[in-house]
């Protein structure tokens, strides 16, 4: 048996890990000339640096990243803060303050005033409650409250930061996954993470080591064109230039996103409506005993990142940014940083990164459009973020589905 794999995003990657890990035999195929998908790391020649296309951070309750760090080895490659804590700066107020839940379970933090979200009530996380059961098709403000200091200070920057969506209209479903799984779990889940030194080195490079290693064929700059089928089953893969019959006992896991699978797997249902990243990395060296991440209130930045080399800005969902010039967005985010790190002086040399289809927008209407890992075709199964995963488009929602896919490839055979 032979498990191809269509994709090298994270979604792909973790599949052939799972698949290879079984003494499977794999062939990866990727479109692009590198892996990676939208979480990539590269040269950029204006910075005359290596930077990641976006700050994609994960959580140290996430077991799937857990699982595929150990997998490839990459376990020391992303680092953050020993305990759970959260940043802010209200930029209208000029307010500072720091998040810190307790690592256990029980949420004692809420007691303390010092410990909380400023001019929040202990009662004003109940909210959290509301998000602990299942609101199937429903709204995020048709379950919480969006006039409270809690909403406007904490809930609703870190949502829309999770959800890459206005959590106003996005799905309370999602927004409850998140709850769940962090929240309710306790702070020593809610440790925020960060690649080091780059999304490449934390993620796709030692996974393609990995694979190599396990004897994986891995083929880039390999666009597939088109899937034949007959009888319930797919029998061949059309590439460009060639195209490769299948064995009857072969299997194929398809890991692109979601406009590409609907090209290619006819009948598929997936989203349809997106949602915007934008990212700016400006070349400075932040000050000593810079905060790592900072979120902010009130700015045209929602949250600042300080790396060794290089301060960088991420703006979800920034559909509104979209048509702004270049030099116009590193001015005002410039502002924003500026006014986090108190620096002075002209603006740096910036790189700013559009992502026009980041993820899909996580409504109830498009959530309700993701598909299962299973497909009308015995031998063809679904990964990716878009995929119904239970989480919004989240790294660890891309490993999960890749996990999932690999599991019925394999119990299919």
């Amino acid at each position: 048996m032979t498990v191809h794999v269509i994709g090298a995003g994270l979604a792909g990657l973790s599949a052939a890990i799972a698949v290879a890990g079984r003494g499977e035999s794999v062939i990866v195929s990727e479109a692009a000339r590198h892996a990676g998908g939208r979480c990539r790391s590269y040269h950029d020649g204006l910075l005359d640096m290596t930077i990641d296309n976006g700050n994609h951070l994960v959580l140290s309750g996430n077991k799937a990243v857990d699982r595929y760090l150990r997998d490839i080895g990459a376990e020391g490659r992303v680092s953050g803060p020993d305990r759970p804590e959260f940043n802010f700066l209200d930029l209208k107020r000029g307010v500072r303050w720091t998040l810190r839940p307790d690592d256990g379970v029980v949420p004692w933090w809420i007691l303390h005033a010092d410990r909380r979200v400023p001019g929040t009530r202990l009662r004003d996380y109940l909210a959290l409650l509301a998000l602990m059961r299942r609101h199937p098709g429903r709204r995020l403000d048709e379950v919480v409250r969006g006039d409270t200091v809690l909403w406007q200070k904490f809930l609703r920057p870190v949502l829309l930061s999770a959800l890459n969506t206005a959590p106003e209209g996005a799905s309370a479903d999602l927004a409850g996954a998140i709850v769940r799984e962090t929240f309710a779990r306790g702070g020593r889940h809610m440790r925020p993470l960060i690649s080091s030194p780059n999304l490449a080195a934390a993620f796709v490079d030692p996974a393609l080591e990995r694979l190599r290693r396990n004897g994986v064929d891995i083929r880039l700059g390999r666009s597939l064109r088109a899937v034949r089928f007959a009888d319930g089953r797919a029998v061949a893969l059309a590439f460009d230039g060639e195209e490769e019959s299948l064995q009857p006992d072969d299997r194929v896991i398809v890991a692109v996103p979601p406009w590409a699978a609907e090209k290619l797997l006819p009948g598929v249902s997936a989203p349809q409506t997106f949602c915007a990243i934008l990212n700016a990395h400006f070349q400075i060296v932040p000050p000593p005993q810079a905060c790592s991440m900072i979120g902010l209130i009130g700015g045209t930045a929602e949250w600042v990142f300080a790396f060794d080399d290089r301060v960088s800005v991420t703006v979800s969902a920034a559909d509104h940014l979209m048509d702004t010039g270049n030099d116009a967005l590193a001015a005002l985010l410039w502002r924003d940083v500026a006014a986090v790190h108190d620096l002075t002086g002209p603006m740096p040399p910036c790189r700013i990164v559009k992502e026009k289809r980041a993820t899909f927008a996580a409504t109830p209407t498009e959530n309700a459009r993701r598909p299962t890992a299973r497909t009308e075709w015995v031998n063809v199964f679904l990964a990716g973020d878009w995929t119904d995963t239970g989480l919004p488009a989240t790294i660890e929602g891309a490993l999960r589905s890749g996990n999932r896919a690999a599991t019925l490839a394999i119990e299919a055979a």
